[in-house]
């Protein structure tokens, strides 16, 4: 069963802009209440959608360099990369379905 794995700005070229499937990267911080509110969600997500999508968390406290890249103005902050491209961005909470409706439409 997946599980999401943790980028860095180091690894993220690598991990998600270089990845084979669509990659949800979870842009987070420690202190962030919905951050944690929606890590099971994505960890679900992560298992139910193996093999057709993968999900990254980066940390932006850490990593600046990928969230200032990428202009990550609030948090959490997911986006949808597939073949090296931002194709959807999702800002905030959200539930697992309305999360879903999102992602589903950019999967093989």
């Amino acid at each position: 069963m997946a599980t999401s794995i943790t980028v860095s700005d180091d690894t993220f070229e690598e991990e998600v802009l270089k990845s084979s499937l669509p990659v949800l990267t979870d842009f987070w911080a420690a202190w962030c209440g919905p951050c944690h509110q929606i890590a099971p969600i994505l960890e679900e997500i992560a298992a139910e959608y193996d093999g057709r999508l993968k999900v990254a968390r980066l940390e932006v406290d850490r990593n600046p360099g990928m969230a200032t890249r990428y202009g990550i103005r609030g948090i959490p902050t997911m986006i949808l990369f597939k073949d090296g491209q931002l194709i959807e961005t999702l800002i905030g909470f959200m539930p697992k379905e309305e999360l879903l409706k999102k992602v589903e439409p950019h999967l093989e």
